[in-house]
C-alpha cells in the first residue's frame, strides 16, 4: 500500500481540494452544521478507505443524501434526533454485508453506469459554471435540478449573466489555464510536474491573488465566494462543533423509518459508485462489495456518533483521484487526514481560497466523466446500450441522481426483456486430467448482465495456472456487460498464469488481447 505513495499523495492532495467545497455545500443544502460535512469527509476518507476493499473509491457526505436529510432534520425535531438515524443506518448497512447484499450493484447494465458516470459530469460541469464566474448563492453540494436557492440548473447559468464578479472569474480563469497546462503539457515534461500537481498549484496562486487584490482593488473577491470553514478560536470552541445523538427517541417509529431510508439510498449510491469506479479503474481492480457494504455501515456509526453527515462512496470524489494518478486506498486515508489537519490548524487560510478556483479544478474532473465521445461510443453499441445510457443522463440533469439511475434502469431491462427470452445460464465443466487444471466454460444462447454477477464470481473463483476454454459458438446474444468482464478478465488472467482459449463460430483463438475488438468484428446473429 505505501508502495504507491509518490502517487497516492499527489492524488490525495487534489482529492482534498474537491472534497473540502463539496463537505461544507453539501452540509449547506441538508440544512445540517457546518462542521457535519467536514466531520463526514474526515471518517469517509480515514475510517471507510482504511476497511474498505476498495482502492481508489472515496468517501464522504453525498449530494444524493441531501434532500433526505434536510426533510429528515425537520421531521425528527432537531440534528441531535436525526444523528440517531444515521448510526442506525450504519447498523443497518452493516447487516445488509453481512446477508450479502453487495451482489446488488452487479444487476445494473453497464449503460446504465456510464450514463450515470456521463449524467454526473455534465451536471458537474453545469453546476460550477456560477460559481467559476462569482455567483454563488446556490451551495456546492447542491446536485438537484431543483435547487435549494430556488432555482434550477439552468436558470442560475442564466442568473450568472448579470452577477459576474471580475475577480473571481479571472481568478477562475488563470486556475483553470493553469490545470489545462499542467495536464496537457508540464506532466510530461518532467518528475517534479508530476509531484506537484496543478490543482494545488492551481490553489496558491488563488489565495495569493486574494491576498494581493485585497482592500481597493476593481478583482477584490469578497468573502461570499471564498471557501468558508468554520474557525474555531479555542479548543473547547473546536470541540463544540461536534454534536452527538439523542438515544432517547431510539424508540420513535420515525427514527427507524428515516434510518432505512438512509441505509437503503447510502448502500445503493455507493454500490453503483463502486461498479463505476471500478469501470474507471486502469488497473481493473475489482471491489469486494459486502465488505464496502460493512466498511460503510461502520463509517455511518462513527459519523452519527459524532455529528456527521450520513457517508457513501462518492463518484466525483473517486473520479479525480483516479484521474489524479491514485493507486492505493492511502490516497483516500490521506485526503480524509488532510481534511482534519486543515481545519483545525490553517482554516483561516483555507478561507482565502476563491470558490471560482475549485470550479475550475472541478470543470476538468467533469469533463473527464463526460467526454463527448463516450455519446459516439455509445451510440456506436446499437439501441440496446445507447436508450439507457441516453435516459440516465437526461434524468440526473434533469432531476436527480436516484431518479436518473431509476429510469435508465427501467428502461434498461425493459430492453433486455424485449430482446431476450431465452435461458441465459452458462456451464462450467472442469477437467483435471494429466494433473492440469483445464476449464471449460459454455455460454448459453442469450446472455445478458443479470448474469454479471454470477460469471464474475466464477472467473474470480478460478485457480492460479489455469487453462481455460470459452465456448461461444452457440451463443446468439452475448451483452456489452459480458463482453467488458472477459474483456477486464483477461488483463488480469496474466498475472494469475491463466490462459485463454476462445472458441467461436470464426475458429479457435488463443488468449485474444481484447474481447471488445473480437466481438466487434464478429459477425451479428439473429
Amino acid at each position: 500500500m505505501f508502495k504507491s505513495l509518490k502517487n497516492d499523495l499527489p492524488a490525495s492532495i487534489v482529492v482534498f481540494f474537491v472534497a473540502l467545497p463539496l463537505c461544507l455545500g453539501i452540509a449547506l443544502a441538508s440544512g445540517a452544521p457546518l462542521f457535519s460535512g467536514v466531520i463526514a469527509g474526515i471518517i469517509g476518507g480515514v475510517v471507510v478507505g482504511a476497511l474498505s476493499g476498495s482502492k481508489i473509491g472515496v468517501s464522504g457526505p453525498a449530494a444524493g443524501l441531501a434532500a433526505i436529510v434536510l426533510v429528515a432534520i425537520g421531521s425528527l425535531g432537531g440534528y441531535q434526533n436525526f444523528l440517531v438515524a444515521v448510526v442506525l443506518a450504519g447498523v443497518i448497512q452493516i447487516l445488509f454485508g453481512i446477508l450479502k447484499l453487495g451482489i446488488i450493484g452487479y444487476y445494473f447494465p453497464s449503460s446504465v453506469i456510464k450514463g450515470m458516470l456521463t449524467g454526473i459530469g455534465i451536471i458537474i460541469i453545469l453546476k460550477q459554471i456560477p460559481h467559476f464566474f462569482g455567483y454563488d448563492p446556490d451551495p456546492s453540494g447542491d446536485f438537484a435540478f431543483f435547487q435549494v436557492d430556488g432555482q434550477n440548473t439552468f436558470s442560475e447559468i442564466i442568473s450568472t449573466l448579470n452577477h459576474i464578479t471580475p475577480g473571481s472569474t479571472l481568478i477562475g480563469l488563470i486556475g483553470l489555464g493553469i490545470l489545462l497546462l499542467w495536464d496537457k503539457v508540464l506532466s510530461k515534461k518532467g518528475k517534479i510536474f508530476n509531484l506537484i500537481q496543478g490543482p494545488l498549484v492551481a490553489v496558491v496562486v488563488g489565495i495569493v491573488f486574494f491576498v494581493v487584490t485585497q482592500g481597493n482593488s476593481s478583482m477584490a473577491i469578497e468573502s461570499t465566494h471564498l471557501v468558508s470553514v468554520p474557525i474555531p478560536d479555542s479548543v473547547d470552541s473546536f470541540i463544540g462543533q461536534f454534536s452527538f445523538p439523542n438515544f432517547a427517541v431510539i424508540t420513535n417509529g420515525d427514527v427507524w423509518v428515516v434510518a432505512f431510508t438512509i441505509a437503503l439510498v447510502a448502500s445503493l449510491e455507493t454500490l453503483l459508485c463502486v461498479e463505476a469506479t471500478d469501470k474507471l479503474d486502469p488497473h481493473k481492480n475489482v471491489t469486494p462489495t459486502n465488505r464496502e457494504l460493512f466498511a460503510q455501515g461502520t463509517g455511518n456509526i462513527i459519523s452519527g456518533l459524532i455529528g456527521g453527515l450520513p457517508i457513501t462512496q462518492v463518484i466525483v470524489r473517486s473520479s479525480a483521484n483516479i484521474q489524479s494518478g491514485g493507486r492505493s486506498k492511502m490516497s483516500a486515508i490521506v485526503h480524509g487526514f488532510f481534511l482534519l489537519i486543515s481545519v483545525i490548524l490553517i482554516p483561516t487560510l483555507l478561507n482565502m481560497i476563491p470558490l471560482s478556483v475549485l470550479a475550475a479544478i472541478l470543470l476538468i474532473v467533469g469533463y473527464k466523466l463526460a467526454k463527448p465521445k463516450l455519446f459516439k461510443t455509445m451510440f456506436n453499441l446499437g439501441w440496446k446500450q445507447f436508450i439507457p445510457f441516453v435516459v440516465t443522463v437526461l434524468g440526473i440533469v434533469f432531476i436527480d441522481l436516484l431518479w436518473g439511475i431509476g429510469l435508465g434502469l427501467a428502461v434498461g431491462i425493459v430492453v433486455i426483456l424485449i430482446k431476450s427470452f431465452q435461458n441465459s445460464h452458462f456451464l462450467h465443466i472442469e477437467d483435471k486430467s494429466n494433473g492440469k487444471h483445464r476449464i471449460k466454460m459454455t455460454f448459453a444462447e442469450e446472455v445478458t448482465f443479470f448474469n454479471k454477477g454470477s460469471i464474475l464470481k466464477e472467473l474470480d473463483s478460478l485457480p492460479r495456472d489455469t487453462y481455460l476454454e470459452l465456448d461461444v459458438r452457440k451463443t446468439r446474444y452475448l451483452d456489452n456487460d459480458i463482453i467488458e468482464i472477459l474483456d477486464d478478465f483477461a488483463f488480469k488472467a496474466k498475472e494469475r498464469n491463466i490462459d485463454i482459449q476462445l472458441m467461436s463460430e470464426r475458429g479457435i483463438v488463443e488468449n485474444p488481447d481484447s474481447f471488445i475488438e473480437f466481438f466487434k468484428l464478429r459477425p451479428k446473429t439473429a
